[in-house]
């Protein structure tokens, strides 16, 4: 039986949120089958549980955020790309503000944080949603043109393009893909941080977003080149930041997906988008689960590799 997974222990990060600028404190736990990843915010008078569900999104500007009432998390999809990458299915996520913290702007600080805790196998099987036919969300025409779509594959693999005007941006490859039974995530995908123009920024400082953010926990550019002194990470760093967060949004479905995704300059909006319009089809998908690991498609059945 292909077997649900959580952490062997707890462990703790602390940081600051990337547009709050506020200190945070994160504790994963380990959680019981099926609870699957459920964030909670303990420092509220009564602490309050927001389970990770593609309902739970209830904001998707500049990153997604997840509610439950009154209560929310923004910036959850980094460490969600991380649980993805891992294969955690439950997990507890004790936070003492209102957004995750940026650490340095990529999913290598969750990747460590939750390999160090370990991965335990539970006695209950793995549930998957598996795609039976195409979804596909739209947007725009011609030059604005975004779309992002899911397509039957037994495994999981993720096709992005992004199409930025900008110099430094255009000098790196503007399409990947990354196959999660052939590719290795840690190394191929959780190191590539957010990005950002020095323009936007300083518009969105002036809104009171982005205080957290500097060249420590972002990709900076000007009108012309990077900004960091140690320039890029991969050379196409851009849009595997881009795969990065289109992993954690997908991931707040609640189960791995057997699918294809292949998009064209989504976000974070239409990737919830598209999860809404999947679970609106039901005919779209069906629940699955594996008894005999060899019938699993390749690179789930085994524990994400190390470094």
């Amino acid at each position: 039986m292909l077997q649900q997974r959580t952490l062997k222990t707890l462990t703790r990060a602390v940081g600051v949120g990337l547009h709050s600028g506020q200190r945070v404190e994160l504790t994963l736990r380990p959680a019981q089958p099926d609870t699957g990843i459920v964030f909670r915010r303990v420092d509220l008078p009564e602490p309050v549980d927001i389970p990770i569900t593609a309902q739970a999104v209830t904001d998707t500007r500049l990153a997604s955020t997840i509610s439950a009432g009154n209560a929310k998390v923004h910036t959850v999809e980094h460490l969600m790309s991380a649980c993805a990458g891992l294969g955690i299915d439950n997990l507890y996520i004790d936070i003492t503000a209102e957004e995750v913290p940026i650490l340095d702007g990529s999913s290598a600080s969750f990747v460590f944080l939750l390999q160090s805790a370990g991965v335990e196998l539970q006695k209950a099987p793995r549930r998957f949603i598996r795609v039976k036919r195409p979804v596909e969300v739209r947007e725009g025409q011609g030059a604005q043109s975004k779309w992002a779509r899911l397509t039957p594959y037994h495994g999981y693999k993720l096709n992005f393009e992004i199409d930025f005007d900008h110099p430094a941006v255009d000098s790196t490859g503007q399409r990947v893909e990354f196959d999660l039974g052939s590719g290795n995530y840690s190394r191929d995908i959780a190191r590539a941080r957010t990005f950002g123009f020095t323009r936007d920024v300083e518009m969105m400082r002036a809104n009171g977003l982005a205080l957290g953010g500097g060249l420590d926990n972002a990709i900076v550019m000007d009108d012309y080149k990077v900004l960091n002194s140690d320039g890029l990470r991969y050379d196409d760093e851009f849009v595997k930041h881009k795969i990065l967060d289109a992993m954690g949004d997908l991931y707040i479905i609640g189960k791995p997906l057997l699918a294809e995704y292949t998009a064209f300059r989504s976000g974070h909006a239409m990737n919830n988008r598209l999860l809404r319009e999947l679970l609106a089809q039901p005919d779209a998908w069906e629940i699955v689960t594996f008894d005999d690991e060899r019938q699993a498609p390749s690179g789930f059945a085994q524990p994400a590799r190390a470094w």
